[in-house]
């Protein structure tokens, strides 16, 4: 069997074997190698000096003859020395290779370990903080030489942590400022109509142009509220989730989670980063969506949220809930500015801001609608006509008309000027089922369309009161209802957990 070197895999002239490592080498070759790199064996690395070197008694090996042609010797010399330094080279190349490939793997497998640690220490921290964010204050507050309420108490005691701090001047200043621009822009517009507003003929022949089933989770189905702004669709659902849509790239920007209960409404803030959003849970939660953090949660409330309303100037809510109140608040600093609660009033099932900020309007259970005064926190109207609970409302972008939808299967139209009902829409009371009344309802921004859904989607010419368009593309009740800017489309939510876009 013939004999190998290490280094050059040749059969050496003159064989020698290593004690260190056991490995046969070409002798001039492993003395080039222990020189250059000091009394090293070129295998383990042991050291490997010329004197160790134990020479193996082989057969001669017998080479071709060169050529007789070939007679300078110190061209065969050069190619021999040559030769030795191409194997060393390949030798230390391959070992390095080996090396390079250990710390490789190596180091991937820290790489790995260490991704594993912060998606579980990311996934940690975030649990972290809405945990912290749901926390609510239950310390009670006592009158002196009273007896402390059982554990099973009214929820009074929620109640007497709720801070009022009051409207100030610095704030009805604010809002008196911010009507007064708002009314001077109206007015300048007066009856001019958008150019490029759609038609009656282009909305009557809408159709489905995009929709979107997967915002919110399967196990808990159903879209509960919408609202849009420019290419963003805010919702909310019975995942206790808020979903951010850009419409425009049909990508999910963010999903926002915290609260303990479904989600009851939700609004866009038309120039920050911010989406509002309340829930049964009895809270209202600010959030900044492009990081999905909580900016402030506002518990103004001892029972379900059933109305948001962003105020015209972006900094305040208006909101209304179960426990027979309404609240206005501040959105970037938490403080609930007013709070009232009337002596005679019945569950608030919707709340709504006018266009020009300093009234309001607040649907109950009970089938009342009151027109309140915000600086005097006063009622100042009721609108009787509606035979049952109120579900939702909408003023007109020109500040004259309010539209109502309720139980009764109609939608009033109030001339806010002379305080009375002058346009009724009734849909029949076996309206496709006729277990389900409007759900929502919403102007667009020029005033000229009302849509409201319920088991349709139905959209009327506010200036002549006739029906423009019927859609019925929903499986389930429908939710939530929205015109683009110009009416360019119409957004819509259901319970059957898509958002559906209509356009041309």
């Amino acid at each position: 069997m013939a004999l190998v070197c290490a280094i050059s895999n040749e059969v050496p002239e003159t064989p020698v074997i290593s004690p260190v490592s056991g490995s046969v080498f070409e002798k001039r070759l492993i003395e080039k190698y222990i020189s250059d790199n000091g009394n090293k064996d070129p295998i383990n690395g042991d050291t490997l000096t010329l004197e160790m070197l134990v020479e193996i008694k082989a057969p001669p090996f017998v080479k071709a003859k060169p050529p007789t042609a070939t007679s300078i010797p110190a061209i065969l010399k050069s190619l021999q020395d040559e030769w030795d330094a191409v194997m060393l080279h390949s030798f230390t190349l391959r070992q390095q290779l080996q090396t390079a490939r250990q710390e490789l793997s190596h180091a991937l497998y820290q790489h790995d370990a260490a991704c594993r640690v912060i998606a579980r220490l990311t996934k940690e921290v975030t649990a972290a903080r809405e945990a912290l964010a749901t926390l609510k204050p239950q310390q009670p507050v006592y009158i002196t030489g009273a007896a402390p309420p059982s554990s099973f108490n009214e929820p009074s005691a929620q109640s007497a942590n709720i801070e009022v701090i009051g409207i100030n001047q610095e704030v009805q200043m604010k809002l008196q400022e911010t009507a007064q621009v708002l009314t001077t822009e109206r007015k300048k517009k007066g009856k001019l109509i958008p150019e490029d507003l759609r038609t009656v003929e282009q909305i009557a022949n809408f159709k489905v142009i995009s929709s979107h089933a997967g915002l919110h989770s399967a196990s808990t189905p159903g879209i509960t509220c919408l609202d849009i702004h420019d290419k963003l669709i805010v919702t909310g659902g019975n995942d206790k989730c808020v979903t951010v849509f850009n419409r425009d790239t049909e990508e999910i920007i963010a999903t926002l989670k915290g609260h303990s209960k479904k989600i009851v409404s939700v609004a866009c803030h038309p120039k920050e980063d911010i989406v509002l959003s309340g829930s049964a849970d009895s809270t209202v939660r600010v959030w900044h969506y492009p990081t999905q953090a909580t900016l402030k949660v506002i518990q103004a409330h001892d029972d379900q949220i059933t109305g948001l309303s962003l105020h015209a100037t972006g900094d305040y809510i208006l909101s209304s809930s179960r426990d027979r109140s309404w609240a206005f608040s501040d959105l970037h600093t938490g403080q609930i500015l007013a709070k009232v609660s009337p002596e005679d009033s019945h569950p608030l099932t919707s709340a709504k801001f006018h266009p020009d900020g300093l009234i309001f309007a607040t649907g109950t259970s009970n089938a009342d609608v009151k027109i309140w005064d915000l600086k005097e926190q006063i009622n100042v109207a009721d609108f009787p006509g509606h035979t049952a609970a109120v579900t939702a409302m909408s003023f007109s972008e020109n500040g004259y008309y309010l539209a109502t939808a309720a139980e009764d299967y109609t939608v009033r139209l109030w001339d806010l000027r002379k305080l009375k009902n002058f346009k009724t829409l009734t849909v029949e009371d076996k309206w496709t089922g006729g277990n389900d009344s409007i759900v929502d309802l919403s102007f667009d921004q020029s005033g000229t369309y009302l849509a409201f859904i319920g088991n349709d989607l139905r959209v009327y010419n506010s200036r002549t009161w006739v029906q423009v368009a019927v859609f019925a593309e929903h499986t389930a009740i429908g939710t939530g209802v929205r015109f683009g800017p110009s009416a360019s489309c119409i957004v819509s939510s259901s319970m059957d957990r898509t958002v559906k876009i209509y356009g041309a």
